[in-house]
């Protein structure tokens, strides 16, 4: 089962190395630089083994659900249509997205009271900090 912790309303506060990311995903440049300035925030609740992710923002909400361990089908905010798996590595949620050959790894943690996504592509990580919201 996912972390508790986790589980919350979460306002984007700090993303280092976001536009090198959706560079890496092959992001538009429209895309990156509205991307680049919204400040999403996420809100994740878990139910048992099922665990639903939610980004609202200025410039589109997205929602996922999965059962942690089985795939399914996604679409980002970017139009990828991934088949993406959610699976817990201790205290982390471990979100994996593929399509087109290609794959990419969000990481959520809390570290000292905050969200922490990292955000991995090849050699590419970005790290988008998120506090708990009032």
């Amino acid at each position: 089962m996912a972390d508790s912790a986790l589980v919350g309303t979460w306002d984007l506060k700090d993303s280092k190395n976001f536009d090198e990311y959706m560079k890496k995903l092959d992001v538009s440049f429209a895309t990156r630089k509205i991307g680049g300035v919204t400040k999403p925030t996420a809100v994740i609740s878990i139910d048992g083994d099922k665990v639903t992710v939610e980004s609202h923002s200025t410039f589109k909400n997205t929602k996922i659900t999965g059962k942690l361990g089985e795939e399914f089908d996604e679409v980002t905010a970017d139009d990828r249509k991934c088949k993406t798996t959610l699976t817990v590595d201790g205290k982390k949620l471990v979100q994996v997205q593929k399509w087109d050959g290609k794959q990419t790894t969000l990481v959520r943690e809390v570290v000292d009271g905050k969200l922490v996504v990292t955000c991995t592509m090849d050699d590419v990580v970005c790290v988008r900090t998120y506090e708990k919201a009032a």
